[in-house]
């Protein structure tokens, strides 16, 4: 393009300089000529860039690693004059996020359209913007850019892979939901109202009855005969293993990055959706790198919750497992579940576990097996006998391994939790 202007700018210099030689009045209308032209490129590029009006928007600003998202463009020319082409750039952080467009011709108040559909490969915070919008002539000669600030943010989960059967977590009551006890504190099982009685919380007041009955009615609750199940996803630097290339793994769904972070995050989020779908009172606890907890509660709600945790987890943290499991271990009363995520082989922490299952409370283990990753040998040799030593059910995960498989139930996970 600069090669044309200079052409142009040749052109008139030796225009005038032949006149002023010759005095041929010919080459004087050429050199007028060619700076008329060089004149009307510039003042049609600068047109072509203004008064151009470009929208963009989502159904969604969230996602999910494996599902598609779906962004809708809109280029409008609210001026008079024609849009010979209009290149769009998008600058967005989204991966292979391709959204960028050429436009064709568009006349004075028309518009155009078009969507970009891209497959989420990477969990995490990601913008969709800025943008930069180019134009020019006809003849190439002037290119203006213009650029668009305006930005968003979406946010894409973790991918989750479907669970079939996975141990059942026990409660503290016998009966399942067979056997009802009320309770004097706030629990997630809802039994009826009663009036209101001097020293109830105000938080406890049933408004719609109230208002109903005019008196005052607050709401009564019950224990719940299955037990609270808490996921401690282990997100420690001295547990993270990898390998090299990890951090720009390009793979696509369900393919996952050959990190043991990843490993367990993907983990956690498939069991919190089974625990979840199966509606059950669902607790997370994750130091990534941020205390990251999330009190037990069911529905979709907790879901999400878990899941906007785990889309900007960090594998950070300074604290090991061991000392997560000694500050968090007050959360964990007796006939919770506790399941364990983690690629640590520290026996410290096998330890800790012990000592959680001595006060009542079953463990679950799913152990991310470093060495598939590229780790060195541990000192002991099979740290999963150790763990099952500490009275936990144990499931492993290996690097490629189906984890819908992994996770599910198999005959003798089946044969220890009956026992």
């Amino acid at each position: 393009m600069s090669n044309r202007r200079n052409s142009f700018y040749l052109l008139i210099l030796f225009a005038l300089l032949a006149w002023l030689v010759s005095g041929r009045t010919f080459l004087l209308h050429l050199a007028y000529v060619g700076f008329g032209v060089l004149v009307g490129a510039f003042v049609w590029s600068w047109m072509s860039i203004n008064w151009v009006s470009i929208a963009r928007y989502t159904q969604t600003r969230r996602a999910q690693v494996g599902q598609p998202l779906i962004e809708h463009f809109s280029v409008h020319n609210t001026g008079l004059v024609p849009k010979l082409w209009l290149a769009v750039l998008d600058h967005s952080s989204l991966p292979h996020h391709n959204a960028s467009h050429v436009v064709p011709t568009l006349l004075p108040r028309r518009r155009y359209q078009w969507q970009a559909s891209t497959v989420c490969t990477r969990r995490g915070v990601f913008t969709l913007g800025p943008m930069t919008v180019l134009s020019g002539d006809p003849f190439g000669l002037f290119q203006f850019p213009r650029r668009i600030e305006a930005t968003a943010e979406v946010i894409v989960y973790p991918l989750t892979v479907p669970i079939h059967r996975f141990a059942t977590p026990i409660g503290p009551l016998t009966g399942g939901r067979a056997i009802r006890r009320r309770a004097h504190f706030i629990t997630t099982n809802a039994a009826g109202v009663r009036e209101y009685q001097p020293g109830d919380s105000f938080n406890r007041i049933h408004w719609r009855s109230t208002a109903r009955r005019r008196r005052l009615m607050v709401k009564e609750f019950e224990l719940d005969p299955l037990g609270d199940v808490w996921i401690f996803l282990d997100l420690s630097q001295a547990a993270l293993v990898e390998r090299p290339g990890a951090a720009d793994f390009r793979g696509l769904p369900p393919q996952l990055p050959p990190s043991t972070a990843e490993y367990g995050i993907v983990a956690a989020a498939s069991l919190a959706q089974y625990f979840v779908d199966k509606g059950r009172a669902l607790g997370f606890v994750t130091y990534g790198p941020q205390r990251e907890i999330v009190q037990p509660d069911r529905g979709p709600r907790q879901l999400l919750r878990v899941l906007e945790i785990l889309a900007v987890a960090r594998s950070e943290s300074e604290q090991a497992l061991q000392h997560m499991l000694a500050l968090e271990a007050h959360l964990l009363g007796r006939g919770t579940t506790a399941i364990i995520i983690t690629a640590s082989q520290d026996p410290a922490w096998a330890a800790e576990a012990y000592a959680l299952a001595r006060r009542g409370v079953r463990l679950i283990a799913v152990l991310i097996d470093p060495l598939s990753f590229g780790a060195p040998p541990a000192n002991h040799t099979d740290f999963r006998a150790m763990v099952e030593a500490a009275g936990a059910l144990v499931y492993t995960i290996r690097q490629d391994d189906d984890l819908t498989a992994a996770l599910s139930y198999t005959p003798s996970a089946r044969r220890r939790a009956i026992g």
